[in-house]
């Protein structure tokens, strides 16, 4: 755990002390003919119902559970605000996460809106406080628009195949903070190993006039309670760059000298402390941290701090039977992570959703390595490449920070690019998301796309499930060639390149297999054959795990999936979190060194 930790807290690495969790009982109502705007809700608001945020109607939690169709839903709630901060602090709200269309109205006025419901967005509401009781109401509107990014949202009335009850509106933390008019408003982290660095890229919020002061910001850095280095920055402008030494020198507390890195076995963690310091006084400060680690290509093997990685990942869609895409809690992360651990995964794939900061928190302090995805459209066109890249340009810079992801994943198996294998226009958008990751990230993976029909990619992975462990196996030993090409490479009828791309050497990770579920009359589905018995689950997934680990060029694989998702029934635990069989079986099988893993180790 590091210092800068509170329980709750939304924005995990960049703390204030000043701040308010807005959870709980809201006002709400439907406005299922969309005349609230026009008939001035927000000035004299009517909600006939109560909700609990952050949960959606749809769900248990939020105390309504109505799964049908509403696009235009209304929320309001007062919040307490001291007058005389405002005048040295503006007053920030914050939304983790509202889907897709959010309008936001203090006392009345209007404070603006924000699109796309997976990112954080805020803000600044100071000029439209008053001292004591303030209204808050808030208009959040969503559809059923295919071009819009969704994820495993369904689109229609009902459940079908993979794809789930919608989600609408407020589902991720609503909070507020106090914060200094000149502040520290970002800040970029990026480890340089080689040269023993982290490297800051300061965003400074000041006026003009406090630019051209004498202002600064500060960066400590500290390592398990020990100083390491400290760097002072002069700011003479909105953006600034730094870096700061972070190789432990001082031997009298019992520590190695060295730099500390990340990794699952040694997930170690430093403290930085940042201040903002204008003519001698401190104005502002934040608590943060952050590891040293490297994630690079080197031809077929993924490297982590310069030694091959083998990825033993889980598919990891992230809900739950009471509150679908919300945690229910803290605890309900932490829980996830570690009995993905106590079933010998090494990292996860957030499967169609950027989760909660604070997962990602849990995994950075626990050692879970994750690949990040986002929501899919399924239909291409101009407004949906519009907001597609606008939302994850959102979510790379907003989880930046995080040591914990290794990966980037925008495309999965040619969803919202169903041409992609042909169609140049839809290949030139994975190409400019590449390169527009590349352009923020320049360190980790960016992959493109996965499953199949690969254009640019650093990794190329492949989904294939395969339920025979040594049909699938031989697949890939004997027709190498033919998969890495534009022939089809299994039942699917799908290419691992899409037109007029080749592979050129990348690691190769079969990205999603297994997908077994018990037999149970027929109700919910999983991959294959349905298993009777905790005997035949155990042999088939011994024999496709073995059989994904024998194959010679293969350096990672990922497994779905954690738990049930409403009909889908393949977790490896069910909808509640309880293990299906033996989590010390399924470890053994998952650990047990053979094949490519073993030829490193």
């Amino acid at each position: 755990m590091v210092k800068c930790y509170v329980k709750d807290y939304p924005r995990t690495q960049f703390v204030r002390k000043n701040w308010e969790n807005l959870n709980g009982e809201w006002d709400f109502a439907f406005d299922d003919k969309n005349c609230g705007e026009q008939e001035k809700w927000y000035e004299s608001f009517e909600g006939n119902l109560t909700i609990q945020v952050p949960f959606t109607y749809e769900t248990k939690l939020s105390g309504i559970q109505d799964e049908s169709r509403h696009d235009n839903i209304w929320y309001r709630r007062w919040i307490q605000v001291d007058g005389e901060r405002l005048e040295k602090d503006n007053y920030v709200l914050h939304f983790e996460g509202s889907d897709f269309v959010t309008k936001v109205w203090v006392n009345g006025q209007y404070a603006g809106s924000h699109r796309g419901g997976y990112a954080r967005f805020s803000f600044n509401i100071t000029d439209l406080l008053k001292d004591g009781k303030n209204e808050l109401v808030v208009k959040v509107e969503d559809s059923f628009d295919m071009q819009q990014p969704r994820g495993k949202q369904r689109w229609i009335d009902t459940n079908f195949g993979c794809w789930y009850v919608q989600t609408t509106g407020i589902w991720k933390t609503v909070w507020s903070e106090y914060v200094p008019k000149i502040n520290l408003k970002a800040v970029k982290m990026t480890p340089n190993m080689e040269e023993h660095a982290l490297e800051l890229e300061y965003e400074v919020e000041a006026s003009e006039e406090a630019m051209g002061e004498d202002l600064l910001v500060a960066a400590a850095v500290s390592f398990k309670g020990v100083p390491v280095s400290k760097v002072i920055t002069a700011v003479t402008s909105s953006h600034m760059e730094t870096r700061v030494d972070v190789f432990l020198r001082n031997n009298e507390y019992g520590l190695e000298w060295g730099v500390r890195s990340w990794s699952p076995e040694e997930p170690e963690l430093y403290d930085i402390e940042f201040q903002v310091i204008c003519k001698g006084e401190v104005v502002d400060e934040v608590g943060s941290y952050f590891a040293m680690r490297e994630i690079r290509i080197d031809g077929p093997n993924v490297l982590l701090n310069g030694r091959p990685l083998y990825q033993r990942l889980i598919l990891d869609q992230g809900y739950w039977k009471d509150s679908h895409l919300t945690p229910p809690s803290e605890e309900a992360l932490i829980e996830d992570i570690d009995k993905i651990h106590a079933l010998g995964y090494n990292g996860l794939r957030k499967h169609q959703k950027t989760e909660d900061e604070r997962f990602l928190y849990w995994c950075d302090v626990k050692g879970m390595l994750v690949w990040s995805e986002v929501a899919a459209a399924y239909q291409y066109t101009d407004y949906a490449v519009e907001e597609f890249t606008k939302e994850w340009m959102e979510i790379v810079k907003q989880n930046y920070n995080h040591p914990c992801i290794i990966t980037w994943t925008p495309f999965n198996e040619s969803w919202g690019i169903s041409h992609v294998e042909t169609r140049k226009q839809e290949q030139h958008f994975t190409e400019a998301i590449y390169y527009l990751t590349k352009s923020i990230d320049k360190n980790r993976p960016v992959i493109v796309n996965d499953g199949w029909e690969h254009t640019i990619s650093d990794i190329i992975t492949l989904h294939d499930y395969e339920e025979v462990g040594e049909l699938l196996k031989n697949r890939y030993v004997d027709y190498k060639d033919e998969i890495l090409s534009t022939e089809v490479y299994h039942s699917n009828h799908k290419s691992a390149m899409a037109n007029g791309y080749k592979y050129k050497g990348q690691p190769i990770i079969i990205s999603e297999f297994g997908g077994i579920a018990f037999n149970n009359d027929d109700s919910g589905w999983g991959y294959g054959n349905k298993v009777n018995t905790e005997e035949e689950f155990i042999k088939r997934f011994d024999e496709i795990t073995t059989g994904v680990k024998e194959i010679p060029y293969v350096c990672g694989f990922c497994y779905t999936q954690v738990s049930d998702v409403q009909q889908e029934i393949n977790g490896l635990m069910d909808i509640e979190r309880n293990f299906k069989v033996d989590s010390k079986i399924i470890k053994e099988i998952n650990e047990r060194k053979i094949g490519y893993w073993r030829s490193f180790m």
